[in-house]
């Protein structure tokens, strides 16, 4: 069958390693056409054009800029998005007939081009729902709750779900939420469809962990806790900063904080001001990098911001249980990460904010490597087991199966 993916993610290259080329590269490897539509930005100065990449199709729409820039600029380029999209898709590819349209959260605004293939290809709509929106704007108080703007977009939410065929949530908890907060969606087509990848079995050997580790000067001995990923005010930097004071004079523990977001400025003026002998600010690396870096560190780490009332679920998650790492997680209440980490035995929950409970978690991994091992590899097993992209294929090729496509 022929699919449409809409993202707001810049994809370049189709066999790059995230969570949407991955999918993508699995319904491709299955026999179905692929047409991918990704935004390319003003600053890169190149027009809208369209490309064949290993046996995928590439639309790149040039739009306004969306990440890296004032949030005037951002606003305005997500509420235009769909327009460009919807003309690019009628300019480019106006005869291809789609049997599935597949779009992730964010943004909310793709409507029109959602109502656009269904109406004019009987095509499915599969919602990707990796974020609520506005609601986490309202937690964070980026947005005032019951203000224009959030009655504004959350119409756009609501209209959103109403032209979805189907929504996969990330989690048990955003299922409830989702039906808790929206009574007027049939709770039967909604299901739990996690964060999913192409698993990596590669390891790398001893000494390239050695090498690595002397490359950053990370000791060697020290237990290793890294966060990596986004520095944004979603993530709650200022417990993560504090859990780093706390801790700056012990020597048998060392911090890798590696990501960049709104808020790197932040915490890169923490580092200088404080210079913690054990720990390490570096800017976004390249995904090949990071994931040689991770492999040479033992515990991941992820932080939420405490204020917040959807139940997020980090994509971060993946990357530690690829690399069988345990994991410590400091979020708000909402969120069942803790739950799934802890019933599952791979990881530790604290709410942001517990230094105490905090500490005890980092004091049960360090200098543990039996536990780090056990726990390690229970994260790995679950994550063959719940999420790889073969997982979120069949959860979307079951409705086509159901309907009797």
């Amino acid at each position: 069958m022929k699919v449409l993916f809409l993202t707001l993610v810049n994809i370049d290259n189709i066999n790059e390693r995230n969570l949407y080329t991955d999918l993508m590269r699995k319904f491709r490897d299955e026999g179905h056409d692929i047409f991918i539509v990704t935004p390319t930005e003003r600053r890169l100065k190149k027009n809208t054009s369209i490309s064949n990449l290993d046996g995928i199709t590439l639309l790149k729409v040039k739009t306004f800029n969306i990440q890296k820039t004032n949030v005037i600029e951002k606003g305005i380029s997500i509420l235009l998005i769909e327009h460009l999209f919807l003309y690019a898709i009628k300019k480019f590819i106006k005869d291809v007939k789609f049997d599935l349209v597949l779009y992730s959260t964010p943004p909310i605004t793709f409507t029109k081009v959602i109502r656009y293939i269904k109406h004019r290809d009987k095509a499915i709509s599969y919602l990707l729902l990796k974020d609520i929106f506005p609601q986490n704007a309202v937690d964070l108080e980026m947005i005032p709750k019951g203000g224009f703007i959030h009655r504004y977009f959350r119409r756009k939410e609501k209209i959103l779900y109403r032209v979805s065929d189907f929504i996969g949530c990330m989690s048990p908890a955003n299922v409830d939420y989702l039906i808790k907060h929206n009574p007027e969606i049939n709770p039967n087509i909604i299901e739990v469809n996690p964060n999913s990848i192409e698993p990596d079995f590669a390891s790398i050997p001893k000494e390239e962990v050695i090498s690595i580790r002397k490359r950053y000067n990370i000791p060697l001995k020290a237990t290793t806790f890294i966060y990596g990923g986004n520095l944004g005010r979603p993530q709650g930097i200022d417990f993560l900063l504090e859990v780093l004071g706390y801790n700056k004079e012990r020597q048998d523990i060392f911090f890798v904080i590696v990501g960049s977001g709104t808020e790197f400025s932040k915490v890169q003026s923490w580092f200088i001001a404080n210079n913690p002998p054990n720990a390490k600010l570096l800017a976004g690396l390249p995904k090949s990098d990071f994931d040689r870096l991770i492999q040479s560190c033992d515990v991941g780490m992820i932080f939420l911001d405490k204020r917040f009332t959807i139940p997020n679920f980090p994509s971060r998650l993946l990357s530690y249980l690829e690399y069988k790492m345990p994991v410590i997680a400091a979020t708000d209440p909402n969120t069942d990460l803790g739950e799934i980490l802890e019933e599952n035995k791979f990881g530790f929950w604290v709410e942001s904010g517990n230094l105490k409970a905090m500490n005890q978690c980092i004091g049960n991994l360090t200098n543990n490597q039996v536990i780090i091992n056990k726990m390690g590899q229970k994260g790995f097993d679950y994550m063959l087991t719940n999420y790889t992209v073969l997982n979120s294929y069949i959860r979307i090729l079951n409705h086509f199966k159901q309907s009797n496509y």
